[in-house]
């Protein structure tokens, strides 16, 4: 089995890249397919995540975001030639390399992926979720731009209908497209299942995302206000990449610096999960929630907002952790301190959170990625 995945660059380490390279990995090694990933942005930097020697890796360099300074002007002028030349080395690339499978990350490709005869079977991944997706991520008043943003998720819609597959990471998911007949569900696997879990005693809970308003993080910091007065010997430690400027200043203005400590992102948020006693989600929206898995893996119960899609297929709520209405910070912080108070039952929820994570390992996911590999190229 040849199989050929694009994605923008493997140097940044995101949960799209971790998830690609493990994933990538495992079927060379286990499986022992020849994949290629391709990558069009790499600008020379190794892969975050260590590549399999099985895996090969390419890069076509067409940096259309490259250098990150340059003005937005020259950035719409150089784009229609970045454009064609990604679009000729690209389907050049498929064309040299005939692959059986070819897997899209739905990105700027997807404009002429279907169109490119190579004899590959085109599947499309989707890691987000619809209603935050590029034209539906936020409603917009002007009537132009609005008009625009409909005409581009029609578009869309159109381009993904005729992939041979396209695979979505939940069940809500998939209920979002309806006018679909080509959905497959499956969900991320987990990167992660340590040896030894959370021993539940340390007087601290841990949130990790980047610090994007999806996550919902100011939400959470005003959760944490209210357990932080009834619990002031507990800590709330968040880790991610990007900007938490504008939280920092929140967490001031509420004066919980001493008990909520926004932390950048880490190389081993594993040793960061196993030193916490819970993990709690405050986000708007999720695609999945690779983290809330991460966690259960390390025996932690759960506490999160059931947005969709991920935690409320992930979380069985009152088994392995607890489910909270959407944007209610008095019931999240409510839940957070019941688990404080009760360490029977945030054991109890850890262990169950531990066992039940076990239904993500990479093996069984991949299992299913090859079945759907086989059942394709058999038809």
């Amino acid at each position: 089995m040849k199989i050929i995945y694009y994605l923008p660059s493997l140097h940044i380490p995101g949960g799209l890249e971790r998830i690609i390279t493990f994933k990538a990995n495992y079927f060379a090694d286990h499986f022992g397919y020849d994949v290629t990933i391709i990558t069009s942005e790499q600008n020379g930097q190794k892969p975050f995540f260590p590549l399999s020697e099985k895996v090969k890796h390419t890069d076509i360099d067409v940096k259309f975001d490259f250098p990150s300074n340059q003005s937005k002007l020259k950035k719409l002028l150089l784009y229609p030639f970045k454009y064609q030349l990604f679009k000729q080395r690209f389907s050049r690339y498929l064309y040299d390399n005939r692959p059986d499978i070819t897997i899209s990350t739905l990105r700027r490709e997807l404009n002429f992926l279907n169109k490119v005869q190579d004899g590959s079977l085109k599947i499309g991944e989707f890691h987000v979720t619809r209603y935050s997706y590029h034209a539906n991520a936020f409603k917009n008043k002007n009537i132009a731009i609005s008009f625009i943003k409909k005409l581009w998720a029609k578009s869309f819609v159109e381009k993904i209908s005729r992939l041979k597959k396209f695979v979505v990471l939940t069940h809500v998911e998939a209920g979002f497209w309806p006018e679909l007949n080509n959905i497959e569900v499956i969900p991320d696997p987990l990167t992660i299942f340590p040896d030894t879990v959370s021993l539940r005693t340390t007087k601290q809970v841990v949130a990790v995302g980047r610090y994007t308003y999806e996550k919902g993080f100011d939400m959470l910091i005003d959760c944490w206000k209210i357990v932080s007065e009834k619990h002031p010997d507990w800590i709330l430690k968040v880790y991610g990449g990007g900007d938490h400027t504008t939280y920092d200043a929140q967490v001031k203005k509420l004066q919980i610096e001493a008990t909520c400590k926004l932390e950048n992102s880490v190389s081993d948020i594993t040793a960061k999960y196993l030193e916490s006693s819970m993990f709690v989600s405050s986000s708007r929206f999720e695609g999945f929630g690779m983290a809330i898995t991460e966690a259960m893996a390390c025996g932690l119960p759960i506490i999160s907002f059931a947005c969709d899609c991920g935690p409320k297929e992930i979380v069985t709520d009152g088994v392995d952790g607890y489910l909270v209405q959407p944007d209610n910070t008095q019931e999240l912080a409510d839940k957070i301190c019941s688990l404080i108070e009760n360490p029977t039952l945030r054991n109890r929820m850890g262990e169950t959170a531990r066992v039940n994570s076990a239904r993500y390992n990479l093996e069984i996911i991949a299992g299913k990625w090859k079945e759907l590999f086989e059942r394709l190229v058999d038809q």
